[in-house]
């Protein structure tokens, strides 16, 4: 399965990109592509079309107005049955650190979610002619004011995601979180993100947190409704899953390659989690 990574070699200093839907599905004439993953964040913003979006395991329609953000890492495919329209913006990590916007504002804004499943958001018409304006500033900066191109494309973006941010249905257990509940679990999901093929236990992320296991669990069953031993099982599956579905690794090599010594030690955990055994997961995918 391939990784697409941004070209910042033809013009593309600070690795962002916007382009129009309309030109991607003619440049392919009409054909979609195959499953892949991105070493950047995507936002797809469909204004008009039909079709489909595949992230991971999870299938959207591709319907009017509803905007989808794929993280990096994650498998998506997207199957258009019409001539689409609307925008893809594509930005790296390395833009975010020139333009001095934290990772932590991603995780915060909660728009892009690499552990549970992350469903497009639907805009009302005031919200999609706000970054309707958005988009065209995007558009427009690199040939108006060149010298500040990607100063301005990253403040444009970054209020790109605060109304979509706002148009998100918040739930009363998000906005009554308190703040350091939210510091630990975004912390707790960036360890997780970074360490899951070598840390499997919750009491090795407590101990990286200065926690304890038990209060760290409360923080995020408080939050998520999940326990944090979940949390991490369900990033070890999810890569699993991707591995087992979209490569031709073997499922001894796939353990090895999660960090764990035992490959039937893995199978038995996978199944735990699934009800099917990594083969016969494999195989309902053929």
């Amino acid at each position: 399965m391939e990784t697409y990574s941004l070209d910042s070699t033809k013009g593309n200093p600070g690795l962002f990109a916007i382009k129009r839907m309309e030109q991607l599905y003619e440049d392919a004439q009409g054909k979609a592509d195959h499953p892949h993953r991105h070493a950047y964040y995507t936002v797809i913003w469909a204004i008009e079309g039909s079709g489909s979006h595949r992230i991971d395991f999870k299938t959207y329609p591709l319907s009017g107005n509803a905007v989808f953000f794929v993280s990096p890492g994650q498998v998506h495919q997207l199957i258009a049955t019409s001539r689409p329209k609307g925008y893809v913006i594509t930005f790296s990590k390395e833009f975010l650190q020139q333009n001095h916007i934290s990772e932590d504002f991603i995780n915060e804004i909660n728009l892009f979610n690499n552990f549970e499943n992350r469903p497009p958001i639907f805009l009302d018409s005031k919200t999609a002619n706000l970054l309707q304006q958005l988009v065209d500033n995007m558009a427009e900066v690199a040939h108006a004011v060149p010298q500040h191109q990607i100063a301005a494309q990253s403040a444009y973006l970054k209020l790109f995601f605060i109304y979509c941010e706002a148009s998100c249905n918040k739930s009363e257990l998000e906005t009554e979180t308190p703040s350091r509940g939210k510091y630990i679990l975004r912390e707790f999901k960036k360890l997780i993100e970074a360490e899951f093929k070598t840390l499997h236990k919750v009491s090795d992320y407590a101990d990286r947190m200065h926690l304890t296991p038990r209060y760290l669990n409360q923080v995020v069953k408080s939050i998520l409704g999940h326990t944090a031993k979940e949390l991490i099982q369900e990033k070890l599956i999810l890569n699993a899953k991707r591995e087992l579905w979209y490569s031709e690794k073997s499922v001894k090599e796939i353990a090895i390659e999660l960090g764990f010594d035992d490959p039937l030690y893995f199978s038995s955990f996978f199944k735990n989690c699934t009800g099917l055994a990594p083969s016969e997961f494999r195989e309902s995918g053929r």
